[in-house]
C-alpha cells in the first residue's frame, strides 16, 4: 500500500472527516500534520507533507461529487414539536411485555399525547408524555430502569409518501443534526414520519437545522 492508498484509508475511517473533505473545509496542511506520525508508523520511514496534502487533494477532487449532499425532489414536508416527553429504559423482560398494552391505554392521541414503544432484543424503551411519568414508574417497580429522563423533545418531520422509497433521507437528518453537535436520545421512523427525541437545550437549535433542511428540500424542487 502507498502513501495514498493509506491516506484514502484513514479518511474512509472517520465519516465526519469524510464529509468535511468533500464539503470543502478542511485545510490540507493542518490534516496532513495531523496524519503524518500515524502514516510515517504505518510505513516506519519519514513521509513528506507535500506528499500527504497531494494525496488528500486528489481524493478531495475524487468524492467531492460522490460524497456531497444530494437534496430530494419532490418532498413535501413539515416539522412537528412535542414538548414534555420522558424517556426509560428497561431491561427487557417477559412481565414488562405484558404490561406495554396498558401503557397505549393511558394516552390520549386525540389530545396530542406522545407514546413511542420501541423493543430491542434485549432492551425495551418507552417514550411517553412527562404527564404520565409517575404512572410509568409505578408499573415499572419491579423492573429493572437502566436509565430515564425527563423534560425532552421529541422533533418530527412529516413526510409524503416519497419518503419511504427514496434513500439518503434519514442520512442527510441525522448528518445535518450531528454537524450541529445534537444529541439524539431516540431515533422513531414510520411509513411517512421521522421522530428525534432530544434534550430541551437542543430543541430550538434542532427545530432550526430541520427547518433549513427542509427548504433545501422545497428550493431543489423548484429548481428543478
Amino acid at each position: 500500500m502507498n502513501v495514498s492508498k493509506f491516506v484514502k484509508k484513514l479518511i474512509m475511517e472517520q465519516p465526519f472527516l469524510l464529509e468535511a473533505l468533500s464539503r470543502g473545509i478542511i485545510h490540507f496542511g493542518n490534516l496532513a500534520t495531523e496524519l503524518k506520525p500515524r502514516i510515517e508508523s504505518e510505513f516506519g520511514k519519514p513521509v513528506t507533507e507535500a506528499s500527504i496534502i497531494m494525496a488528500l487533494r486528489r481524493y478531495a477532487e475524487e468524492v467531492r461529487d460522490r460524497i456531497s449532499i444530494r437534496h430530494p425532489l419532490g418532498l413535501d414536508c413539515e416539522v412537528t414539536m412535542k414538548t414534555s416527553i420522558c424517556d426509560f429504559n428497561i431491561v427487557k423482560t417477559s412481565t414488562l411485555l405484558q404490561q406495554l398494552k396498558s401503557f397505549y391505554g393511558l394516552v390520549d392521541f386525540g389530545r396530542g399525547d406522545f407514546l413511542n414503544i420501541t423493543i430491542g432484543n434485549r432492551e425495551i424503551s418507552i417514550a411517553i408524555s412527562q404527564k404520565y411519568h409517575d404512572e410509568i414508574e409505578k408499573h415499572l417497580k419491579k423492573e429493572t430502569i437502566l436509565h430515564k429522563q425527563e423534560e425532552l423533545v421529541a422533533l418530527t418531520i412529516v413526510f409524503n409518501s416519497d419518503f419511504f422509497h427514496t434513500p439518503g433521507i434519514t442520512y442527510q437528518v441525522l448528518q445535518s443534526l450531528a454537524w450541529k453537535n445534537i444529541n439524539l436520545l431516540e431515533i422513531i421512523s414510520t411509513l411517512t414520519e421521522l421522530t428525534i427525541v432530544i434534550e430541551k437545550q437542543d430543541s430550538i437549535k434542532s427545530y432550526t437545522v430541520l427547518h433549513e433542511l427542509i427548504e433545501k428540500f422545497e428550493q431543489n424542487q423548484l429548481d428543478a
